[in-house]
């Protein structure tokens, strides 16, 4: 993945996906250069289907540009059990403090919703990424081919009560 140091130059907001969202969301997911090369396969058939986004906790960090407003983030949060199911930037933001701004929300979220843990099964590429914004590594979801054939850590975000 690339690194940028260039902090958000734009306001980003967070909201509620829509269905709307679906496509973009799609978009973000499958042409994510973390899933590149061997990692591709992965995500190829992948859908973030307004069903989905219905079904889940799902937030959009949206930035403004030259043509309105876009779609350059979003997580999704399931409560049952406690896990961060996506967690998405767009390559051309990343390095801006978006994916902190989106693990900042989903940690509000969370701790509204009464929970004390979060979990996450990480894509190998976003492992140090989960360090940086304060996840524990609690050990290592095994290998499920064909889907997903080699091993990712798992972390827990551990969520105060305020």
């Amino acid at each position: 993945m690339r690194s940028r140091t260039a902090p958000i130059s734009q306001p980003i907001t967070i909201r509620r996906a829509v269905a709307r969202d679906a496509r973009r969301l799609t978009r973000l997911v499958r042409g994510s250069g973390a899933y590149e090369g061997k990692y591709a396969a992965a995500v190829a058939g992948y859908r973030v289907g307004p069903d989905y986004i219905e079904a889940h906790r799902a937030f959009v960090a949206v930035g403004a540009d030259e043509h309105g407003d876009r779609v350059i983030g979003f997580y999704s949060l399931v409560l049952d059990p406690p896990e961060l199911d996506l967690l998405f930037v767009a390559d051309e933001a990343q390095g801006r403090g978006i994916g902190r701004l989106l693990v900042a929300h989903m940690q509000s979220e969370a701790r509204a919703a009464g929970l004390d843990r979060v979990k996450v099964v990480s894509h190998l590429p976003a492992e140090d990424f989960y360090h940086r914004v304060g996840a524990v590594r609690t050990g290592t979801a095994l290998a499920n081919p064909p889907a997903v054939p080699w091993d990712r850590p798992e972390f827990e975000f551990r969520i105060p009560s305020e």
